[in-house]
């Protein structure tokens, strides 16, 4: 056993419940969909009942622009991912050139920022001190970088992404793939961080029933780092286009329950309650995640119309 060798492998990205309105998220080909400037923000905690578990907080800014005849996207977004004793925050611009296809709109986009990796030193119990068996001190574990206390070891990497993106007025499609670089970490002599690329394949269509006030939204999204991967199906339904409601499921093991609401024109927030379905059901109380965004258009077009007489109005 002391010369045994065992490669663990863990998922780097977070999961994302409503990955369906926030596309930009994981493709950069998305972004400046639509016709709005759009802020928004995501929170989610993974794992309630379980001592550090994920915490991941998501902040967006995109906004369309045209150039001449030519349509493009552009962003920023900003990740805070806590786990365990690791805090990931990567910051991104991102940007697309958009082309009018067939009754839709193809985009390409890339994305290009960093990624901060820490861990907090400070917190890791060795149990020094309890007995003759533990030391104080373990040459594993890494102590650089954290700055002139010693508390937290700390590493950045250059990361980049890219996708494409189908829209049109009944269904959308989008393949990208994530950390092209694969950013190398140092922590000291003894430890490095590699995070693997990762392709996301995502994809929806609009079903109008007969009621023209129902619609079904059905969606799925697949990540792979092509070593493990995971599938997510949803089915929500929306009424008066204002308020939706659904559920999904994911393949690595667990049940969600969707709500979202039009508050009013521009205004959305969505919630995801994600029950596990394997034995982590034991110890925790679900994962649940809260989505809020806003459109609005500060470029409003000038009124060109002129009015000689209110007798012709």
């Amino acid at each position: 056993m002391l010369m045994a060798v065992v490669l663990v492998r863990a998922q780097f990205d977070a999961q994302i419940g409503q990955y369906m309105f926030m596309q930009s998220s994981y493709n950069p080909a998305a972004v400046g969909e639509g016709d709005l400037m759009r802020v928004s923000a995501s929170h989610r905690m993974d794992f309630t009942g379980i001592q550090d578990a994920p915490m991941t907080t998501n902040f967006a800014f995109s906004s369309p622009f045209v150039i001449g005849k030519t349509h493009h996207g552009a962003g920023v977004r900003f990740t805070n991912d806590r786990f365990g004793l690791f805090t990931n925050q990567s910051l991104y611009l991102e940007y697309a050139y958009k082309l009018a296809i067939g009754n839709g709109q193809l985009a390409i986009g890339v994305d290009l920022g960093f990624l901060n990796l820490s861990f907090a030193v400070d917190s890791v119990d060795l149990g020094g001190g309890k007995d003759e068996y533990h030391e104080d001190h373990d040459p594993l574990v890494p102590n650089v970088g954290g700055g002139s206390d010693g508390k937290g070891a700390s590493g950045m990497g250059f990361d980049m992404g890219a996708g494409v993106y189908y829209s049109a007025p009944t269904w959308w499609a989008g393949v990208s793939y994530a950390h092209i670089t694969q950013p190398h970490m140092e922590w000291g002599d003894n430890t490095t961080i590699k995070v693997n690329g990762t392709m996301y394949v995502a994809g929806g269509y609009n079903w109008q029933l007969k009621n023209k006030d129902w619609m079904l939204l059905p969606s799925m999204m697949l990540q792979t780092d092509f070593k493990s991967w995971d599938v997510n199906l949803t089915m929500l339904a929306q009424l008066k286009k204002r308020y939706r409601f659904g559920l999904g499921y994911r393949l690595a093991g667990s049940v969600n329950v969707l709500l979202g609401m039009d508050i009013i024109n521009g205004l959305q927030i969505g919630y995801t309650y994600e029950l596990p379905a394997n034995a982590l059901l034991k110890e925790s109380f679900g994962s649940h995640e809260l989505y809020l965004s806003y459109g609005f258009n500060v470029l409003k077009p000038k009124n060109t119309n002129k009015i000689k007489s209110v007798r012709y109005l």
